[in-house]
């Protein structure tokens, strides 16, 4: 997995996103500390809110962030989204009001959602090889989930001889480093793209999503991912202090067996790949994520909760990490942004949905009916992945093409009836029949 540190530019990127999560990080401490020193025993309402901003922002600005970007140069499109960044966390510390925090976190994110899917798309034109393409994605999703067990403890560190509108500086100094390190990298060039009409481009990830089946399957395994993990990141402080009545240690713990599950899952995830298809790998994650959720109302102490959530870490490294793998393959290198936004978008709209499904059923009826309600939610995204992506998904499908000439140069390249590994693209506007 280290071996892909040797190529220079993905060196300098996987850097840049290093710093930039331990910057996050920083930020989520304080921001949550900001909404107490405002809001009071309103913060959680204030948080709530400040979350449902960012996916609001993630499911409608990533497809237009990634139609600019086709505009824009990639290396100038990162690093002003990085300075962005830091320029929205530096005003921070000076807010008064509640109502700036929402705003200046929707700005934040806004940037986030143009940022995120074009550094996603980045990476499989530096590292063509498949291998070397797994190995990446599966070091990135290891240092998202060390950043979760390393930053709270900095920042508690940090929290002994500081304030906390220091850590907002920390996070200006990740983003500002990661723009330097951007900017300092020689990035490939983009794919050559016609020129097409502003709202195409915005509308053009989605389009590919909707027509090739493994990407369909993608967009509500998507489903599954978001039930469970919204009753972790949603109820497990619930679960601790009010069911198990423990204290906050507790919930550390608990998270931690998440990311734990989750980074052993990155581990070993390569060399599972080798051997099992990505589909199985998937659904076999989802229906882990699932399965773990309708053993919730199960739970009888720490040790099995701690257990539970590594269960579902595990699996939801399985479904996460090969997303990349399929994108680069579902489509050519200048579509490749689009469906990775449309990708970011479309998932972020499923965790909309379950983030409140978890926090207002718990609330209202108990963690138990939450968690069966999620668990059918996620039963329900299981099944249908089942149905919409094919599990003979062949790399390369026989069709023909009745609406071009005779002496098209596609057809003259590959005859009237041929196979080749088809996307959805100018000439394979629809998936063919059959396949």
């Amino acid at each position: 997995m280290l071996n892909t540190l040797r190529d220079p530019t993905f060196r300098h990127l996987f850097a840049a996103q290093l710093v930039a999560l331990l910057g996050t990080g920083l930020a989520t401490v304080a921001l949550g500390l900001l909404a107490w020193q405002l809001a009071g025993e309103n913060a959680g309402a204030v948080l709530g809110t400040a979350l449902a901003i960012k996916m609001v922002a993630y499911v409608t600005l990533a497809p237009v962030a990634a139609a600019i970007a086709e505009r824009l140069p990639r290396r100038a499109f990162l690093v002003a989204l990085d300075l962005v960044r830091a320029g929205v966390i530096a005003c921070l510390p000076f807010v008064t009001e509640v109502w700036q925090v929402y705003a200046l976190i929707f700005f934040l994110q806004a940037a986030s959602a143009g940022f995120t899917p074009a550094f996603q798309a980045v990476i499989p034109d530096v590292l063509t090889k498949e291998d070397d393409y797994t190995n990446a994605v599966s070091l990135l999703r290891l240092t998202e989930d060390l950043e979760q067990l390393v930053s709270p403890m900095l920042a508690a560190l940090l929290l002994t001889v500081v304030s906390f509108p220091v850590l907002f500086a920390g996070t200006v100094i990740g983003f500002a480093a990661s723009a330097l390190l951007v900017v300092t990298t020689r990035l490939p060039d983009r794919a050559h793209r016609e020129d097409g009409h502003f709202w195409t481009d915005v509308t053009k990830g989605i389009r590919i999503d909707t027509r090739t089946p493994r990407l369909r399957g993608l967009m509500v395994m998507e489903a599954s991912v978001a039930a469970a993990g919204a009753m972790v990141y949603v109820n497990t402080v619930v679960l601790v202090q009010a069911r198990l009545g423990l204290g906050e240690e507790a919930v550390a713990l608990a998270f931690g067996g998440f990311g734990a599950g989750s980074m052993v899952a990155a581990l070993v995830l390569p060399r599972i790949l080798d051997h099992l298809g990505d589909r199985s790998v998937m659904i076999g994650g989802a229906a882990l994520m699932v399965t773990g959720v309708a053993l919730v109302p199960f739970i009888g102490g720490l040790a099995g909760l701690i257990a539970l959530w590594a269960g579902i870490g595990f699996g939801f490294s399985l479904t996460q990490t090969p997303i990349g793998r399929i994108i680069d393959r579902s489509a050519r290198a200048a579509d490749r942004g689009a469906v990775f936004a449309a990708q970011f978008a479309l998932s972020h709209a499923c965790w909309l949905v379950t983030y409140p499904v978890a926090g207002w059923i718990g609330a209202e009826a108990g963690l138990s009916a939450a968690a069966m309600t999620l668990t059918v939610i996620g039963a329900a995204g299981l099944v249908a992945v089942l149905r919409l992506w094919p599990a003979l998904d062949h790399p390369e499908m026989r069709h023909d093409h009745p609406d071009l000439p005779p002496g098209h140069p596609h057809l003259a390249e590959h005859g009237t009836r041929h196979a080749h590994a088809v996307v959805i693209d100018e000439l394979h506007q629809r998936w063919p029949k059959g396949a």
